[in-house]
């Protein structure tokens, strides 16, 4: 399965004349045009909206924690998809700290490992229930840094795909690599996204805006 044959969805500023770009990358089901749907709650000007879309919308087959080689070559393709996606946008004139990398679910856990394995400055990273990929006990050795690029993750304490642990390991993890790590666990919340995750990804979005 390639992710490959899909253009962008885009919203919000022309590429053109944006400030920064949220590269949005959906969940297990999910469509481009389904994750763009955040970006009316996200209300900031002058900020293009771009968002892949999986081939059979599915970025790939199985959960993020099993071994890697058992969602290969569908997370080799996905984790191109999004470094085509950024290709696209920086063609576009939109640098690498401009860009924030925003995923739900599925898309989360992508934006997450993507960020880890090609570390630089981004505009911000936002994974709203997700986490690094891969089972318990992978080796973690990402190179490069991150630069102080700001990192939110969201989760509930009962979300019934991304264990909390993950959540804080993966966390550590980005701290690690340099990013300046916000990681907030909501009780109770479930497989969901919230207003305080909201607020938190558009003080990100904001920020990463050019002058």
């Amino acid at each position: 399965m390639a992710h490959d044959g899909h253009a962008l969805t885009l919203r919000g500023a022309p590429l053109a004349e944006a400030k920064a770009a949220v590269l949005m990358l959906h969940g297990r089901g999910d469509s481009a045009r389904g994750i763009l749907s955040l970006a009316d709650a996200l209300e900031t000007e002058g900020v293009a909206y771009a968002a892949p879309e999986a081939e059979g919308n599915t970025w790939y087959p199985y959960s993020f924690l099993m071994p890697l080689e058992r969602n290969e070559p569908y997370l080799s393709s996905a984790l191109q998809a999004v470094r085509d996606a950024l290709s696209e946008l920086e063609k576009a004139g939109i640098a690498a700290r401009n860009i924030v990398l925003l995923g739900f679910s599925q898309g989360a856990c992508l934006a997450l490992e993507f960020a880890a394995r090609n570390a630089t400055r981004y505009g911000g990273v936002v994974a709203l229930s997700g986490g690094l990929i891969g089972p318990d006990g992978t080796p973690r050795d990402y190179l490069g840094s991150l630069a102080g690029t700001p990192i939110f993750l969201g989760c509930s304490d009962v979300d019934a795909h991304i264990p909390e642990a993950r959540v804080r390991e993966s966390a550590g993890i980005m701290n690690r690599l340099g990013g300046a790590v916000d990681a907030r666990i909501y009780p109770g919340m479930g497989h969901t996204v919230n207003q305080d995750e909201i607020d938190a990804a558009r003080t990100i979005v904001t920020g990463a805006r050019r002058g």
